[in-house]
């Protein structure tokens, strides 16, 4: 577990050493929470980069710095996953571009991100909380739904997570994505969460089901 955000910086100052080209970075998981202070530890580094160039120099700059890489385990069968990198207490979850199905990392993702690390070789942004949220409500991993609930309380940008969403949905062609997010926000409800957006959640749900209702009838 990593409990220190100074633990981070050491390691892309590693990894910086031993790029040959510039990557731009973005972190979506449970190392922004830890350095705004709503998460006292955690145990993987979700990063994405752009294109397959960025994941090729990534990759081989971890390898050479001793990372070894593990197949993923079966609580990633909703998530499009890359790679899994690990050495010592670090864990490191690559995505190249596309992070859970046909949902990835969009050009307003990038835009909202802020730039947190900048060395020779490496740009570490952080993405916004409304784009982590969101892709935390397309995991089943243990711990997802008490991060959704922390972003939750420091604020969320509700109409900028559900622009993000429709977005997302449009542009995969993947309509029953508004399923899986819905039940993971009905979770969040039943946990205490207030949701402001649950009416336009449900609305697009409904949608959703009439269409598919029409189609195999």
């Amino acid at each position: 577990m990593i409990s220190k955000f100074k633990e981070i910086e050491e390691l892309f100052k590693e990894i910086n050493s031993s790029l040959i080209d510039k990557v731009r970075i973005f972190v979506i998981g449970g190392v922004v929470l830890l350095y705004q202070g709503l998460k006292p530890a955690t145990k993987d580094i979700d990063l994405v980069v752009e294109t397959k160039e960025e994941f090729i120099s990534l990759k081989n700059a971890l390898e050479s710095i001793d990372f070894k890489e593990k197949i993923p385990s079966i609580k990633y069968k909703n998530m499009n996953l890359n790679q899994i990198f690990v050495r010592d207490d670090f864990r490191i979850d690559l995505f190249q571009k596309e992070v859970c199905g046909r949902f990835s990392i969009s050009k307003g993702m990038m835009k909202r991100a802020i730039n947190v690390i900048n060395l020779k070789k490496i740009k570490l942004n952080f993405c916004s909380n409304e784009d982590i949220f969101l892709f935390k409500t397309m995991t089943e991993r243990e711990g997802d739904l008490e991060d959704c609930i922390s972003l939750a309380q420091k604020g969320i940008k509700w109409d900028k997570f559900l622009n993000e969403l429709k977005s997302q949905i449009k542009k995969s062609k993947q309509d029953v994505w508004i399923t899986w997010v819905g039940e993971r926000l009905d979770l969040l409800e039943g946990k205490g969460l207030n949701i402001p957006i649950m009416k336009e959640i449900n609305e697009l749900r409904e949608k959703y089901f009439e269409k598919y209702e029409k189609e195999i009838s």
